[in-house]
């Protein structure tokens, strides 16, 4: 992409530095418009970012000739060609969720007929990195892998929260905020923190319809040989999922402590 940034700015005459940023922006944005709708036509990713069409003619031409879009002639519509497959390859290979990870969720989703969740500290956010779930049990509405918002609302969230410094905690919450997402969502810095801190006290965190109406999730922390929390292990359900709470504490608990003796080192692969 930053090749293309090059192009652009090089490709105009008389364009100034700094203008291939912008056009780097601009392209991502396409990107994410295309994606977001399956597919669009120059007239409809211009509509949806806001764009005036010749912007976009321009560089949806640089995306298809870099192999970030594909063009489909015969249907006059713009859809995401295979170097965006590459990348996305390449972002699960670096987040390298183990197999005993992974298996560990599956098992979950089969044995608590759940959505399942592994998720972790990449940089300073929060992403959900791996999800097993299927149409009896489905995954939360909109969260998807590599999703990193409303961790104050989410169970694994919570988790992970609870695993920071405070100062890691505050750090987190100011660029990320605390938005209401319904009506019990807890928006207030000292409630979370008191809630956390109960989180840390018992090992397990749940959350009734925070995140979204009519969902209730928990998760549980996975720990690294030193004792830190380096991953949670979640799963999601209906709201009779509260009345399931004691199956549902020893099946998170023994998920975690497998994954914990795994990326300790004291399990096998």
């Amino acid at each position: 992409m930053a090749d293309l940034a090059r192009t652009v700015t090089e490709d105009r005459p008389g364009a100034r530095e700094g203008e291939g940023e912008g056009a780097l922006l601009k392209a991502l944005r396409i990107l994410e418009a295309v994606a977001d709708s399956n597919g669009a036509s120059a007239k409809e990713i211009a509509a949806t970012t806001h764009m005036p069409l010749p912007t976009v003619y321009r560089l949806v031409r640089l995306l298809v000739d870099e192999d970030y879009l594909v063009h489909l002639r015969s249907e006059h519509r713009f859809e995401l060609g295979f170097k965006v497959h590459h990348l996305a390859t390449s972002l699960h290979r670096q987040l390298g969720v183990p197999r005993a990870v992974r298996a560990a969720v599956a098992r979950l989703h089969i044995d608590l007929n759940v959505a399942a969740y592994w998720t972790v500290y990449r940089g300073s956010d929060v992403v959900v990195a791996y999800i097993a779930d299927s149409p009896q049990a489905p995954r939360i509405r909109l969260l998807d892998f590599g999703l990193h918002e409303g961790a104050h609302g989410t169970a694994f969230g919570k988790i992970m929260l609870a695993g920071m410094t405070p100062e890691q905690r505050r750090e987190y919450l100011d660029a990320h905020g605390m938005p209401a997402m319904t009506p019990t969502t807890i928006t207030s810095s000292e409630e979370l923190e008191e809630h956390l801190e109960k989180v840390s006290r018992t090992g397990i965190a749940w959350e009734y319809e925070e995140f979204q109406p009519d969902l209730v999730c928990a998760a549980v922390g996975a720990r690294d040989s030193a004792g830190r929390i380096v991953g949670s292990v979640a799963i999601s359900g209906g709201t009779e999922l509260a009345r399931r709470q004691p199956e549902v504490d020893r099946a998170l608990r023994a998920a975690a402590n497998r994954m914990s003796r795994y990326l300790s080192g004291r399990g096998s692969s």
